[in-house]
């Protein structure tokens, strides 16, 4: 996801900040104290007081007004606050707290997480195709059988679940071997198929066609049908 988009949502209110920062206050550096120092400013920002000062904050707070100060600057050092100028209508200049540099962090933790996340699941995903192939080959995979199926992941950036959808083609087709599931992979990517439910209506399609043609061949004695998976 944009992290302009992010950040959208979180000053239009649709993220729920609270509970975004109660669950990784601790991943992005914080510990309690200043996690409530800057819920403390902002509850004040959404109140319209844009930049309370040390003893309106201590005030709803167990820490006196000199930790406030010294908890501002620290968060204002390792970039958790700003401070931005604005000018009143009579041109007056002034000075607010912005939490945007805390929304970046949050978001950049966020953003890290799915990532994280990701990287399992295509862990996962790639473990348990390793696996599903061995089951079928009824054996463990060669080297070069191995090097294949990380160049399917790799090189051509093959869905790991369209992977086990050639392989299951390739088993009812009576084809097993990796020179055939390479053919239906290049096959489909060649006709911009790229989820399950495609491949599986193509399969579908594919082995009708077959047994007709088959079928034919065989009440004509005609030539037989060619297959271009095999060529």
């Amino acid at each position: 996801m944009d992290k302009d988009i992010m950040m959208t949502w979180i000053e239009e209110g649709i993220l729920p900040i609270p509970q975004l920062l109660l669950a990784k206050y601790k991943q992005i550096g914080l510990n309690e104290t200043e996690l409530v120092l800057l819920l403390q400013v902002q509850s004040f920002l959404e109140k319209g007081k844009d930049f309370p000062t040390p003893e309106e904050l201590a005030t709803r707070m167990t820490i006196p007004d000199s930790i406030c100060t010294s908890i501002l600057g620290r968060l204002l050092q390792n970039r958790f606050i700003g401070i931005e100028e604005s000018y009143l209508e009579n041109n007056i200049r002034c000075e607010k707290y912005s939490l945007k540099p805390l929304w970046e962090k949050l978001i950049e933790e966020m953003l890290y997480d799915k990532k994280q996340d990701e990287l399992e699941k295509n862990l996962l995903q790639e473990t348990n195709l390793y696996t599903t192939f061995e089951q079928e080959f009824g054996r463990p995979l060669s080297p070069l059988e191995c090097e294949t199926l990380a160049m399917w992941l790799d090189q051509d950036k093959q869905n790991p679940a369209i992977i086990k959808a050639a392989l299951k083609e390739a088993v009812l087709s009576g084809k097993l071997n990796f020179r055939y599931i390479d053919r239906i992979l290049f096959e489909w990517k060649k006709n911009g198929i790229n989820t399950i439910e495609q491949a599986n209506k193509h399969g579908q399609k594919f082995r009708q066609q077959r047994k007709s043609t088959q079928a034919t061949s065989k009440s004509t004695n005609t030539v037989p049908f060619y297959n271009w998976l095999e060529q």
